[in-house]
């Protein structure tokens, strides 16, 4: 597709309905994709609410957004939807815990993700980066799955960061278990959509949560009290700074299964989301070749001779990470998160009651008319002056004290990587292969991201002939 073609078309999107689902309906489309159960609505209104079995709520407004997740948190803890799917994996970690549990968790790992410690890793990301460059420049002229090699290439960097290589743990299996609980276990039962209580058995996930789950936590374990015996070796890994952590209020330490449950988290959500986001990223470079190609000169007036980027880089690359902040407006991983409310409240003039199902649906607000302008459209100038970006109207890690606590990790990551992809590679779309967006658990590109790379002439990149 030409640049002057990207023009008067859009990137893929989720055809969000027109009419009512009813129950089966809505259980049929959430089973297959969660986010074709959003009416095309709540793109122009800033609230949509109904009954299925149960009462709920769709919020777009920035401020009603602002009150649940900041002014009014407590009232909306996150639904027993989300509870029940994740739990029997990752236990009462952060992303679960609520209240007190959830703060003294949350100060303890918030130094982990310090600016300091984050730039220290940052060497672990260009390596991966660079391995990716290599695997896809090995492929020569045929197409890639560039989505498959990003989730490779993400799990190298959390695998490396989280345990050092660390012979003791099978990461890769323990990740290979997590993701078959949640493709498996973690579809939506009618019993979820009927508003059931959590004690109701799901036997899908009873099924799923023992064998495979428990022996994830036993290496785990395993792995955590080796480390603690062994100690810290050179630059500290996320385990090193979660074992030496501490809450600064009550000096209280995580214990083995506290520490195992975060680090599980942390290498299942850390790696698929960045992977998700690269993903999402190459396809839109390749589907507007203008922007690749300003990225592209933005990457050489930084790197000069140099093809990789490097955590000191980062800050310099403005435009390669207004594409990594257009992608997850477009194409948000967490597309839609739901609460479920607890006291009675009022949210744009409409009364919420305790036991209401809330949901913020990411995607809908990300391509809100009344937020962004030509919301469907792919344009990473928009985040040019970030001053103009509605605060509670962009959400890719959430906000409030519940916002992503690996966030900033997430974007050094994502600007390494695709900024070393494109300073070797011109990336273009394959006739008939687009992807299609589909949310479970996260946003993924069902069959795939299929690109064309074709090697740029540089110090460390073949021509086409000598890649051949």
């Amino acid at each position: 597709m030409s640049p002057q073609d990207t023009r008067n078309a859009t990137p893929v999107k989720v055809p969000l309905v027109t009419q009512p689902l009813g129950i089966l309906g809505s259980l049929n489309a959430a089973r297959s994709n969660i986010l074709s159960i959003i009416p095309e609505i709540a793109t122009r209104q800033p609230m949509v609410s109904g009954r299925t079995a149960k009462r709920w709520h769709m919020v777009m407004d920035p401020d009603a957004i602002k009150r649940m997740l900041l002014e009014n948190l407590d009232s909306y803890p996150k639904s027993l939807v989300t509870k029940n799917l994740l739990k029997p994996a990752i236990g009462e970690s952060l992303f679960i815990a609520e209240g007190a549990h959830w703060r003294w968790q949350r100060r303890t790992a918030a130094p982990v993700f310090s600016h300091r410690n984050v730039m220290n890793l940052a060497p672990v990301m260009s390596a991966a980066a660079e391995r990716s460059a290599a695997r896809i420049g090995e492929a020569g002229p045929r197409a890639v799955d560039v989505a498959q090699d990003m989730v490779r290439t993400t799990f190298d960097v959390i695998a490396d960061v989280t345990f050092s290589g660390d012979g003791m743990f099978d990461a890769e299996g323990v990740h290979q278990g997590i993701d078959a609980y949640i493709a498996e276990a973690g579809k939506i039962s009618l019993l979820d959509v009927l508003g059931a209580p959590d004690w109701v058995p799901r036997p899908g996930r009873l099924i799923h949560s023992r064998g495979p789950v428990r022996d994830m936590h036993r290496i785990a374990d395993e792995a955590i009290e080796a480390r603690r015996a062994r100690g810290a070796d050179g630059v500290p890994d996320l385990l090193d700074l979660l074992l030496q952590g501490e809450d600064p209020k009550t000096k209280r330490q995580m214990n083995t299964a506290e520490l195992r449950d975060n680090l599980l988290t942390f290498i299942v959500a850390g790696h698929e989301t960045t992977a998700l986001t690269l993903s999402w990223a190459l396809y839109l470079c390749a589907f507007d070749p203008r922007v690749q190609e300003k990225a592209r000169a933005e990457l050489a007036d930084v790197l000069g001779e140099r093809t990789t980027v490097t955590g000191e880089d980062v800050a310099n690359l403005p435009f390669i990470r207004m594409i990594v902040d257009e992608a997850l407006r477009l194409y948000p991983p967490a597309g839609m998160v739901s609460r479920t409310a607890v006291a009675n409240d009022i949210l744009c003039g409409r009364e919420v009651r305790p036991g209401d199902t809330v949901m913020i649906p990411i995607y809908a607000l990300h391509r809100h008319h009344m937020l962004w302008e030509d919301p469907d459209t792919f344009r990473p100038e928009r985040f040019g002056d970030r001053k103009a970006i509605p605060r509670y109207g962009y959400l890719p890690f959430g906000d409030g004290p519940r916002i992503c606590i690996g966030a900033s990790f997430a974007i050094q990551e994502a600007v390494i990587i695709l900024g070393t992809l494109l300073s070797r590679f011109r990336f273009t779309p394959v006739a008939g292969r687009e992807p299609k967006p589909v949310m479970i658990l996260t946003l993924r590109p069902d069959g795939g991201v299929w690109l064309e790379a074709e090697p740029l002439a540089g110090p460390h990149s073949p021509s086409r002939e000598e890649a051949a």
